[in-house]
């Protein structure tokens, strides 16, 4: 199979980049499966079903999320209609969604999308080295499923680097959110699993990790806020992931991928 990971989504600038992008690479890339994460793109914070839908008519097979899953309260509602939306597994027993579904492709296949919080620099969650297991085991890799994702939305590189240790050769890919950077580490490792420590945004780069700069500026100098974060304007860079997957559902290529905006552009040869 091939999966692209498309990172972030911040503000207008973003959906549009996804709207405007994902249609060609769709076909440009060969993809199977495409995952993007819209946990920023409604103003900078949470998704509306709105932009859930724009997602999935564009060319997204599944939209996972973060710590701003409901910070657009209507969230709280669609998600348990939408099965295509996926929230962190971590979150506490009771809250609406699902924090992994397994997916069904138009040929078939089956691919279980997994959504997971980091606990360092972030809201109190369980652990994701606990939570996932059961999950796992559920729905093991060539087994029950033909290919899994999982969105590990996190904040400390070495909580990214342990968990996709922990993961590795039990899932195709392991790829981080949240810190809005692209990292250069996209690695295949030593068991099989697909990595990368922060797949980046889909945003604006002229901006603080995708909001216009002046207000955090303003918070970073003179340590008051003076206004609202507001999602950067601007051609916005459309960053991602693409992974290659044998017929184990272990990876066998990986490459970035960037379009647009102000970063270098990338696309995987294979």
């Amino acid at each position: 199979m091939r999966i692209l990971f498309v990172g972030d989504v911040v503000g207008r600038t973003g959906r549009e980049a996804i709207i405007r992008h994902l249609p060609d690479l769709r076909q440009r890339l060969r993809t199977d499966f495409i995952v993007v994460n819209g946990e920023n793109a409604a103003g900078g914070f949470g998704i509306t079903e709105a932009i859930c839908d724009e997602f999935l008519e564009a060319g997204a097979d599944a939209v996972t999320l973060g710590n701003h899953a409901f910070k657009q309260r209507e969230a709280l509602v669609f998600i348990e209609r939408q099965p295509r939306l996926i929230r962190p597994l971590n979150f506490p027993p009771g809250t609406p969604g699902r924090g992994a579904n397994l997916i069904e492709t138009q040929d078939g296949r089956r691919v279980l999308v997994i959504n997971i919080m980091g606990q360092v620099s972030m809201d109190i969650l369980d652990s994701p080295f606990q939570m996932i297991e059961p999950v796992l085991q559920a729905c093991p890799l060539g087994d029950s499923c033909d290919a899994i994702i999982v969105d590990f939305h996190a904040e400390a590189t070495s909580e990214k680097y342990a968990f996709g240790h922990v993961c590795d050769g039990r899932v195709s890919m392991v790829v981080g959110t949240h810190t809005h950077v692209p990292t250069a580490d996209h690695q295949i490792l030593p068991h099989g699993t697909a990595f990368q420590c922060d797949a980046g945004m889909t945003g604006a780069f002229d901006s603080v990790i995708g909001m216009d700069k002046e207000e955090p500026i303003n918070r970073f100098i003179r340590k008051i806020p003076s206004g609202r974060y507001e999602p950067a304007h601007g051609e916005a860079t459309l960053c991602g992931l693409l992974v290659e997957t044998a017929a184990s559902g272990l990876a066998v290529n990986v490459g970035p991928v960037r379009i647009g905006g102000r970063l270098a552009p990338a696309l995987p040869a294979f």
